[in-house]
């Protein structure tokens, strides 16, 4: 049996490689991988820590490729892909555009699609945007949908979607497990922050990630300004690995600058941004994975975003909304900085998002159809 699986963001490479190597090791399954490269660099670092060579590669980013560019040429170029390699089924992960064209295509052709991170939901097509409304359009495509949650599971229901669901945990926590078991074993795939945890010694760091596109301007400005107010505080420090989008940058050069308390990094490889989880106190983020991530590590998330399609951190206490509102970023983390009651109730509790086993249990579903 020949199964595509299909992915071109560093989330997706994440969340899909414990699947592709849980395929690889069962009995009757061939994997292919075909990857689209929406983020370049960051994918290949990704495929280079996992082991995994494409078998068919698109590279179809442009720099400042439009959202409906890059979904026509996804759609036709992995359309080709599809006609070339013929598989019995197509896996896509998540909510990006190949996610979304990926399960298109595929039913074009009439060959059945896997859901991996099936069910989740913000209820607002344009927080996040344009990933709910991607996710959307993938369910009812799908026979197969590997739900993360019960929660998950429970939104598919919402929509009439009961059939071939399977609740299987995220399979980040799986990609966490593993990557962490190789750090232990060869720390030297993570030295390359010691620099900086020298340099932040006996300071409460705080993990910035920021990229979503609704909070693109009137938004990254707030942030910015929020992390320079963070930064202001001696025995605080920001690492800040910046994400590639000029939307991000550009306003982060204005307003940030060069700050001693502020590392404004290139983007980390897998291994490295594990252990700048570890290093930190807290994490401040609006990427939909961290809020996964951190609380298996111990470590609270405050979301930038007024909307969650993981409303089960916040049910369970590991993240909290904050919006990308300064004066509420500011307040909410020097809460957890200096109310020791209140960063315990956070970190110590239960991570609802998985026990690292969720790709062995998609791979017998995918085995078993």
């Amino acid at each position: 049996m020949k199964i595509l699986l299909i992915f071109g963001t560093r989330p997706e490479a994440i969340k899909l490689f414990p699947v592709a190597r849980a395929l690889a090791e069962t009995p009757g399954v061939d994997p292919l991988i075909c990857v689209t490269a929406q983020h370049r660099g960051l994918l290949d670092q990704v495929l280079a820590i996992a082991g995994l060579t494409p078998d068919v590669d698109l590279d179809l980013m442009e720099p400042g490729q439009t959202l409906d560019r890059l979904t026509a040429r996804l759609l036709t170029g992995l359309g080709e892909a599809m006609d070339r390699l013929k598989p019995d089924r197509v896996i896509v992960q998540g909510d990006t555009a190949t996610a979304m064209t990926g399960a298109l295509a595929a039913y074009y052709r009439r060959i059945p699609v896997a859901h991996v991170e099936a069910g989740l939901r913000s209820g607002n097509i344009y927080h996040p945007w344009p990933e709910e409304v991607n996710r959307r359009i993938v369910a009812p495509i799908a026979d197969l949908h590997f739900a993360p949650t019960a929660t998950a599971a429970e939104a598919l229901a919402r929509e009439n979607i009961t059939a071939g669901v399977h609740v299987t945990g995220n399979t980040v926590i799986d990609a966490l497990q593993w990557t962490s078991a190789r750090i232990a074993a060869d720390p030297a795939l993570a030295t390359g922050l010691d620099p900086i945890a020298a340099r932040f010694a006996g300071k409460k760091i705080v993990l910035v990630t920021t990229h979503r596109r609704e909070n693109f301007g009137d938004g990254m400005a707030n942030i910015a300004n929020a992390i320079a107010r963070i930064a202001a505080h001696d025995d605080v420090a920001v690492l800040f690995p910046m994400h590639p989008n000029p939307n991000v940058g550009a306003v982060m050069d204005a307003i940030l600058g060069d700050r001693p308390n502020v590392a404004r990094i290139d983007p980390l490889d897998y291994p490295h941004f594990i252990r700048a989880l570890g290093l930190c106190h807290l994490a401040l983020s609006d990427s939909g994975g961290v809020q996964e991530e951190a609380p298996a590590l111990g470590k609270p998330v405050l979301v930038m975003r007024d909307t969650t399609e993981r409303p089960e951190g916040i049910a369970a206490g590991t993240a909290r909304l904050v919006g990308a509102d300064a004066d509420r970023i500011v307040s909410e983390v020097f809460t957890l900085i200096n109310d020791k009651a209140a960063y315990a109730a956070m970190a110590r509790a239960h991570n609802p998002f998985g026990d690292g086993q969720a790709a062995s249990r998609i791979a017998r579903v995918i085995a078993g159809g």
